[in-house]
C-alpha cells in the first residue's frame, strides 16, 4: 500500500491552538504529515520562517509522523507534488472559509489531478480564532494564552523584551 502523505500549508504567524488541533487530527489520518511554513505576502509577519518552524517543531514533537518544512514562494499544489504529497489539508472555520477553500481546491484539481484537497472542519472551540486577530490582541496588551501554545507565548515575550 502506498504511503499516504499530506501537506498542511500555512503561514502559521501566529500558530494557534486551532492549527495545532488540525495538525493532530491530520497526523491521525495520514502516514506522514508535513506542516509547510509558507510566506503570506499580504501579511506582515511577527516571526521569521525559521522561528515559526522551530515553534511548530517543538509543539508537534510528540507526533512521530509530523515534519515541519519551510517552502519558498511557489504554488502549494506544485510543492505538494514535488515532496510526494497526495493530499493538501485545509481547515474551514465558517462559510467564508468554505467558499474560499472550495475555489482553491477546484483550481488545484485542475492544475494537478494527483493532489486531492481534504477539508477539515475546525473544532468549534477554535472556529472564532484567527492569527491576525490574536496578533492584534497581543500587540495591544491582551491575553491570548488560552488561544496559542505556550511556545508561541514564550517567543512573543522574548520579542517584547
Amino acid at each position: 500500500m502506498t504511503e499516504r502523505v499530506a501537506l498542511f500549508p500555512g503561514s502559521f504567524d501566529l500558530l494557534t491552538n486551532g492549527h495545532v488541533n488540525i495538525i493532530k487530527r491530520s497526523a491521525g489520518l495520514f502516514d506522514r504529515l508535513i506542516a509547510g511554513v509558507f510566506t503570506n505576502t499580504t501579511k506582515k509577519p511577527l516571526f521569521s520562517s525559521q522561528e515559526k518552524k522551530i515553534i511548530i517543531e517543538n509543539v508537534v514533537k510528540p507526533l512521530g509522523n509530523v515534519k515541519v518544512q519551510i517552502f519558498a514562494e511557489r504554488l502549494t499544489v506544485d510543492i505538494a507534488k514535488k515532496i510526494g504529497a497526495q493530499y493538501l489539508v485545509r481547515s474551514i472555520r465558517n462559510m467564508y472559509d468554505y467558499e474560499y477553500e472550495r475555489d482553491i481546491a477546484r483550481l488545484n484539481q485542475e492544475i494537478s489531478k494527483t493532489v486531492e484537497t481534504v477539508l477539515l472542519l475546525t473544532d468549534p472551540a477554535f472556529e472564532h480564532l484567527s492569527s491576525s486577530m490574536l496578533k492584534e490582541i497581543y500587540l495591544f496588551g491582551g491575553d491570548i494564552s488560552s488561544y496559542v501554545p505556550k511556545e508561541v507565548l514564550d517567543c512573543l515575550d522574548k520579542k517584547r523584551r
